[in-house]
């Protein structure tokens, strides 16, 4: 009996590390990394990666999504058929064109893209921009005739989300069409408290995504921890809203100590809400199994505005092509030719983009990188901080933000293009999340854009090499070895 359970846990084992080992489209890192977990802690290693190892969402909901983009194909095809201003030239095109390989979308013209929040309000308060970018959310929803669709990867209910709840609650009543969708895990407080059954009452269809991805017969070769990162709104088809801001006030009181939280919140209006609508209800008509939305995207003809910007919307995750949110990371580093700034509050690059952003400053570009000084995650805060050395030796500035979480995910190119969005540059937005980025080639909006970063960069405190160097053995043993198990966490 003894002889048989050890077989069998010797067999399980090498099955295990085999699988690790020949998993497709996984990095060698990451390989490496979880290889090493499972032959050096076994029963530890087996159950980590069982839990924890594999992105599939589960065979039937891959079906239920493959299906409904079936069915939704034809309004994806009068998507892409929307023009653009003028055919697209320079830095932009190949940029534009490996956005339009991810989710088919073509880059499209006649958009208003607005930055929302205060311009002038003072460099050391951002938080007020993010209070009247809700601001701006909470009176479109006001006005909203036809319909609010919103998906959020956390909602609380606090000053603001309570205040986009009474919103959405009161455009139901009078009988506009409203759809709310949000993480299971990240809004779980949201969905036991009173405002979700306030929605529900209300006549709004609500949808918690990815709820059953926790349970035990989706464990095995799945991973329980993806999660729906992405941040939307859509209202009647006329006006979108995307970029980092979850429902909730900047105090984020669910973690108080890295308060408050820095975002940016883009607010369009053209023939990209098209697009965004398309995201929304690519996620939401496998999950919720509503019929008759199949080509509501396209229902409403776009306004065009005149001498509006370029932009394109896509979303990456675990039913995308491998890489993808990797891929356009680094297309956008290595299209920069004088100036690169990036903001992200988790940094924790894969082996592509950490090259990508070493080799920018040695051909020329001005290049930024500016990260919170606290970071709610400790893992991601020692990680990110492993990359400095080889950051600053490359010529790269790392300047941290003291005065709070700057959640804002944004990166500018040149003064011309802008890429912002949902997703962090760490393993969860590049392989495990879903994630929706905006990518917009206008000068004025990136102008908007840039400036909103060098409000961050006027408080923040600059990284030298001195510093880094001074770090003692123990510090720079545990920031590496953290960085070294990051593919698996």
């Amino acid at each position: 009996m003894q002889w048989g359970a050890t077989g069998f846990f010797f067999a399980a084992h090498l099955l295990v590390a085999a699988r690790a080992l020949t998993r497709a489209n996984r990095a060698p890192a990451s390989r490496a990394a979880w290889v090493a977990v499972v032959m050096l802690a076994p029963v530890v290693g087996m159950v980590a990666y069982l839990l924890l190892g594999e992105t599939s969402i589960g065979r039937a909901r891959f079906r239920r999504v493959e299906q409904a983009l079936g069915r939704m194909g034809m309004a994806a095809a009068a998507i892409t058929r929307l023009p653009a201003a003028a055919p697209v030239a320079g830095t932009a095109a190949p940029l534009l064109e490996l956005a339009r390989s991810i989710n088919g979308l073509p880059a499209v013209g006649g958009n208003r893209v607005t930055l929302l929040g205060d311009a002038d309000s003072p460099a050391g308060a951002p938080e007020s921009d993010c209070r009247r970018a809700l601001d701006t959310l909470v009176a479109d929803i006001e006005q909203a005739r036809e319909s609010v669709h919103i998906a959020f990867y956390i909602w609380l209910d606090d000053g603001a989300g309570g205040r986009v709840a009474d919103a959405v609650a009161a455009a139901a009543r009078r009988g506009v069409a409203c759809r709310v969708m949000v993480d299971a895990l990240g809004s779980r407080a949201f969905i036991d408290g009173p405002r979700w059954k306030q929605l529900g009452e209300a006549g709004v269809k609500r949808l918690k995504t990815l709820d059953d991805i926790k349970r035990l017969q989706h464990m095995a070769f799945s991973r329980m921890d993806l999660r729906d990162h992405r941040k939307i709104v859509v209202i009647d088809n006329r006006i979108a809203y995307c970029g980092s801001q979850n429902c909730a006030d900047p105090e984020f009181r669910v973690k108080p100590s890295c308060a408050p939280w820095i975002d940016l919140l883009l607010r369009c209006e053209g023939p990209v809400v098209a697009q965004v609508q398309f995201l929304f209800l690519s996620g939401w008509i496998p999950e919720a199994g509503e019929s008759g939305l199949d080509g509501y995207a396209v229902a409403t003809v776009p306004q065009w505005h005149e001498g509006g910007c370029i932009a394109t919307a896509f979303e990456t995750g675990p039913i995308t092509r491998p890489n993808a949110m990797a891929d356009m990371f680094v297309a956008c580093i290595h299209a920069a030719r004088r100036e690169l700034v990036i903001t992200t509050p988790y940094f924790v690059p894969d082996e592509s983009i950490l090259r990508a952003l070493c080799s920018a400053p040695r051909r020329g570009v001005c290049t930024k990188l500016v990260l919170p000084r606290r970071n709610d995650s400790w893992l991601v805060g020692q990680a990110s901080r492993s990359a400095y050395a080889d950051l600053l030796r490359s010529g790269v500035e790392v300047h941290e933000y003291p005065l709070g979480l700057l959640h804002a995910k944004s990166l500018t190119v040149d003064g011309e293009i802008s890429l912002v969005g949902s997703a962090n540059i760490d393993r969860r937005s590049l392989e495990l999340n879903f994630e929706n980025s905006l990518l917009i080639a206008d000068a004025q909006v990136t102008a908007a854009i840039r400036r909103r970063q060098e409000k961050y960069l006027s408080v923040s405190i600059a990284v030298t090499q001195e510093q880094v160097d001074g770090w003692s053995f123990a510090t720079r043993l545990v920031q590496n070895a953290v960085a070294m198990m990051s593919p698996v966490l």
